[in-house]
């Protein structure tokens, strides 16, 4: 019997999770000292990481991954409404270093070589915003977010949603070689990820964060 995917890939990226745990941007976030130009600066590297991932899966045909992807897993509208709060509230918004623009040209060569690896990209990131549900309270406390403004991203997680994204998943992509195909492709996000995180850490101490 052949291994369900999302097990296999939540067992085979467990380490990459971990360790994203104990960056500095994550450390700083739960002790309530991250600057918010750092929390600002990740959404905006993950505006323009999913602008490509949602809309390479968007123009996707192949079955499989079309039998996965679904609207109600578009996450872009959130971060641009968290992104418009800040501008409106602070002006310029902090600028980009080079690995999201790194995993942008990521997604872009998968999707023209092997669609169905997007899904390990989808996987990551979705999965992302239920540990985002957890930190959501630390990231309005720290900055005095109310009504949800600056935190729709945060905020979207859904349990629901994920186990449903999951059984597509786990029913469209049974084949072996296929699924570590994918697996890799998540591992391949996960150092992104990681990436990403680094920029935001460097020079992170114990500081005051500002309020918007």
């Amino acid at each position: 019997m052949t291994d369900l995917l999302s097990g296999r890939l939540r067992n085979g990226t467990r380490a990459w999770h971990q360790a994203l745990e104990t960056t500095g941007f994550a450390t700083a976030m739960l002790s309530g000292t991250l600057p918010l130009d750092r929390y600002v600066g990740q959404l905006a590297a993950y505006r323009v990481v999913l602008e490509a991932l949602e809309g390479e899966l968007t123009r996707v045909t192949c079955p499989s991954v079309t039998s996965v992807w679904s609207p109600d897993l578009v996450k872009l509208p959130l971060i641009e409404r968290d992104l418009h709060y800040f501008a409106a509230a602070r002006g310029a918004l902090p600028g980009l270093g080079p690995a999201a623009e790194e995993f942008v040209e990521e997604i872009r060569r998968t999707a023209a070589t092997e669609p169905r690896e997007l899904l390990g990209f989808l996987y990551v990131l979705e999965g992302s915003t239920l540990g985002a549900m957890f930190l959501c309270r630390y990231v309005t406390e720290a900055y005095r977010l109310t009504d949800g403004n600056g935190a729709s991203y945060y905020g979207s997680g859904d349990r629901a949603r994920w186990a449903g994204f999951t059984e597509r998943l786990d029913r469209a992509l049974g084949e072996p070689a296929v699924q570590e195909r994918v697996l890799a492709a998540a591992e391949r996000a996960y150092r992104h990820i990681a990436l990403i995180s680094g920029e935001l850490s460097a020079g992170l101490g114990v500081s005051t964060p500002e309020t918007v």
